[in-house]
């Protein structure tokens, strides 16, 4: 259970940060922005749901479920894997949370036309933000292969984050009528 009773510390005046194991690094340490941008895609989902709560409640249920997963992913990579006794089970992503968004993959891709060409991000205000969360979940993933070739972590995170721009983009799609209102890149149109 986590308990905040008071939000400013001042431990991080100093431009360093603790992690989950105690450990202080500086704010900019990749570690820190692989989290924070994961951070920064669950404020873009955010953002979506402001859009799909009344509207898409099933496409809704799983963007919550999807905060809550990246709440799971930032606390995971706030604990680097490490022999010390931390006194508590680190959190961390599982196979079957990358199953979960697979599955949900699965089921909007079913009654989606096969594409014929790039998708512009637009459409209605809920797709474009999902496709906004999918290029800044991508980047997520980059910073945290990029992790994990210097420091361990839970590979089933990068699965997860590989796969939920998948769902990103699947979904951004089907609310644009299940395809049909998509913008679609035509190469060379302008020239």
């Amino acid at each position: 259970m986590v308990v905040l009773n008071k939000i400013y510390t001042k431990t991080g005046d100093n431009g360093t940060t603790a992690l989950g194991s105690g450990e202080r690094r500086p704010k900019y340490d990749l570690r820190i922005d692989a989290y924070g941008t994961v951070d920064e895609t669950n404020a873009i989902v955010g953002m979506a749901r402001l859009h799909t709560a009344s509207v898409v409640p099933d496409i809704d249920a799983v963007l919550n479920r999807i905060q809550n997963d990246l709440f799971d992913l930032g606390a995971d990579l706030a604990t680097p894997e490490t022999d010390q006794d931390l006194g508590y089970e680190p959190l961390r992503i599982t196979d079957g949370q990358v199953s979960a968004i697979e599955e949900a993959i699965d089921t909007l891709n079913a009654d989606l036309s096969p594409l014929r060409s790039f998708v512009l991000p637009g459409g209605s205000a809920a797709s474009a933000h999902l496709h906004l969360a999918r290029t800044v979940s991508r980047r997520a993933e980059r910073l945290m292969v990029e992790l994990a070739d210097r420091e361990s972590i839970n590979q089933a995170g990068t699965r997860y984050m590989n796969r939920l721009s998948d769902y990103f983009f699947v979904a951004s799609r089907y609310l644009n009528n299940k395809g049909e209102e998509d913008v679609l890149w035509v190469p060379g149109k302008n020239r």
